[in-house]
């Protein structure tokens, strides 16, 4: 019998925490469907409750979780205790069970594969096991198709407050087949102000059957609002190990040894995208012209022409796998709206028809947008972190470098030419493109500016 926690990797110590989390709800699940009765004696067992007389509130001071109420909490520092830094004396046991939680962790560490595992332990109908991962509350949650379970991934470059408004209307309603209403929101650092106001409003008075689960690259305020994070449980996940990434792509992906392991050192420690570039050519493709334009940076005659390259691939990869999608998203809508039918009053399409294929289609070139930014900044990671490869080598330091494969051909040259303090700030000039891209600048200006700071730094050396 597989357990759904058994999907993480490297995550043991978030796995038993989860696991606790979710056996702590289904008690809390089978008090709140005793009854008044049962509740009045947890009622009595809770003087933190005295006064509220009904189920729905003593669910709200169950899932209460003193340590969100601690202004200690609201630094992020305290995400990592130590001697000089202890955590409030308030906290509740972490096997206790909160209505709100962020999970957080670089791309690729899989906070939204705890965040959907998480909400299938929470809904798993097996009387012994939690998150057995057989059952079919399990095996529907895993699939993204549970009823009770939302899945919020941003199709565009952000999540707009009308449609957050929408989950938050129906996350209130009472769960149908399932113990709880469970809302998984992806990416939530891409909410906009608007938004996160009004996720926040229902995170602060919670339905009584309702949990939160959000998924965010940190708890840094550029990703998620001080607030609501000060309003959620944290689960932070580390990056898994090249061990643990190899392990994942032979058994159960079935890759070649040497395949799986070249993949897992250069993925920077991104399950998905190591699978990729053991499988996909075209994803090599993309990482070999990205790493390239170090070099082509230091001479003008070939800096820009491998810019704009680099522009243009990313653009064809986002155009290649949004295509597939929009086609079968198109074909779906105009089926539901009745192309295709036979009979009287086929011919003539529905009011509205025009209007919601143009909805549809605007929706489809923002999701495409976003996949070209997406994959220009997965390449502007990797040239960033071969320029700190070339820093380490120049250092002297032990660390393990990003780019292994690269490190004869292209990073120890590199530290052989140019000093220290020119390699970082060629570091700083790949982060400031990426920041530029993030305020909506033109990819081609704003690589275009990149090589060019680059090359003179380069030519100073």
């Amino acid at each position: 019998m597989t357990n759904v926690f058994d999907r993480l990797t490297g995550q043991r110590a978030v796995a038993q925490e989860l696991t606790d989390a979710a056996t702590a709800a289904r008690a809390l699940a089978a008090r709140l469907d005793a009854g008044p009765a049962d509740a009045a004696e947890d009622l009595a067992a809770h003087p933190a409750s005295t006064g509220l007389d009904d189920v729905a509130a003593l669910a709200e001071s169950e899932f209460s979780d003193p340590a969100v109420d601690d202004p200690a909490f609201d630094d992020p520092a305290f995400d990592d205790p130590g001697p000089d830094n202890p955590q409030p004396t308030t906290a509740v046991p972490r096997a206790s069970m909160t209505h709100a939680w962020l999970f957080t962790g670089p791309p690729g560490s899989g906070r939204s594969v705890a965040a959907t595992c998480f909400a299938a332990a929470l809904q798993c109908q097996h009387p012994d096991l939690v998150g057995c991962g057989e059952c079919r509350a399990c095996v529907t949650v895993m699939a993204q198709t549970h009823a009770d379970v939302r899945h919020i991934v941003p199709q565009g470059l952000s999540l707009s407050v009308d449609s957050m408004r929408e989950i938050v209307q129906a996350a209130a309603r009472r769960p149908g087949t399932g113990r709880w209403q469970i809302v998984v929101v992806e990416d939530a650092d891409r909410l906009t102000e608007q938004a996160a106001n009004a996720l926040l409003k229902v995170v602060e008075e919670p339905p009584s059957r309702t949990v939160f689960l959000l998924c965010a690259p940190s708890v840094d305020p550029e990703d998620i609002s001080v607030t609501l994070r000060s309003r959620c449980r944290h689960i932070p996940l580390a990056t898994p190990t090249v061990a643990d990434i190899e392990r994942v792509l032979i058994d159960r992906d079935g890759l070649d040894a040497d395949a799986a392991r070249w993949a897992a050192s250069v993925c920077g420690g991104h399950i998905g995208r190591a699978r990729r570039l053991a499988t996909d050519p075209e994803a090599r493709a993309q990482r070999d012209k990205a790493l390239a334009l170090a070099r082509a940076a230091t001479r003008d005659s070939t800096a820009y022409a491998a810019a704009e390259e680099l522009v243009k691939s990313a653009d064809a990869a986002a155009k290649a796998i949004s295509a597939e999608r929009d086609e079968a998203e198109t074909e779906e809508m105009k089926t539901a709206l009745g192309a295709g039918g036979t009979g009287k009053g086929t011919a003539r399409p529905p009011r509205g028809t025009a209007g919601a294929l143009k909805e549809l289609e605007k929706r489809q070139k923002s999701r495409a947008t976003r996949v070209g930014r997406d994959t220009l900044d997965r390449a502007l990671v990797d040239l960033a972190a071969l320029y700190r490869d070339a820093l380490v080598v120049s250092m002297g330091a032990q660390v393990t470098p990003m780019h292994p494969d690269k490190a004869a051909d292209i990073a120890v040259p590199m530290a052989a030419y140019a000093s220290p303090e020119q390699l970082l700030r060629c570091v700083e000039a790949v982060l400031e493109c990426r920041e530029v891209l993030d305020k909506n600048v033109k990819p081609k200006f704003a690589v275009d500016a990149m090589v060019a700071t680059i090359g003179a730094v380069m030519r100073s050396a």
